[in-house]
């Protein structure tokens, strides 16, 4: 017994001398900085710019957009929408508020719908800017929003849908 011990022993009083050993022969020196250089993304913008940018661009390109898309193709994507918003004339609320007339409103102003606090404080119309910063990616556009939809990524359904809602009222916008 005692000489498995003591061989245990000497194992490990061996391994660990050669690490120390080689660590002394040859030791290298750290380098002052990483040899692989991760370029640092600065995402410390702040909220108004990206607002007023996102306007701008978004504006741009849905107006350019509306030239390419159709109110019938913003049916089709809109059936996306009709599992939570009704958008008859008269149509109910459902999880979300009835879209009948959206365009032109001010946000969260449905009398019998309850909005989050962060849509009922947003305080803005419903404008083809608005709208479209607002389905990119409603969380974003919206801080505290209780809409859990992910948004649309394409510009083009964005158009189509907007389009589709704007021909869904009895005083639609003008499309310029």
């Amino acid at each position: 017994m005692n000489k498995i011990f003591v061989s245990i022993f000497l194992a490990v009083i061996l391994v660990l001398g050669i690490n120390k050993i080689t660590d002394v022969i040859f030791y290298v020196e750290k380098p002052e900085k990483s040899a692989y250089q991760i370029a640092s993304v600065n995402t410390a913008a702040s909220t108004e710019t990206n607002e007023t940018s996102s306007n701008q661009t978004g504006s741009e390109d849905i107006m350019a957009l509306f030239a390419s898309t159709s109110a019938a193709d913003g049916a089709k994507v809109f059936k996306k929408c009709a599992a939570c918003h009704s958008i008859a004339q008269g149509g109910g609320n459902k999880i979300g508020p009835a879209l009948w007339g959206v365009l032109g409103r001010q946000a969260g102003s449905v009398s019998d719908y309850k909005y989050s606090k962060a849509m009922t404080a947003h305080d803005k119309a419903w404008s083809f800017e608005e709208m479209n910063g607002f389905l990119t990616k409603p969380k974003d556009w919206v801080k505290g929003t209780k809409m859990s939809f992910a948004g649309l990524k394409k510009a083009k359904d964005r158009a189509a849908v907007i389009l589709y809602m704007n021909e869904k009222t009895d005083n639609p916008l003008p499309v310029q």
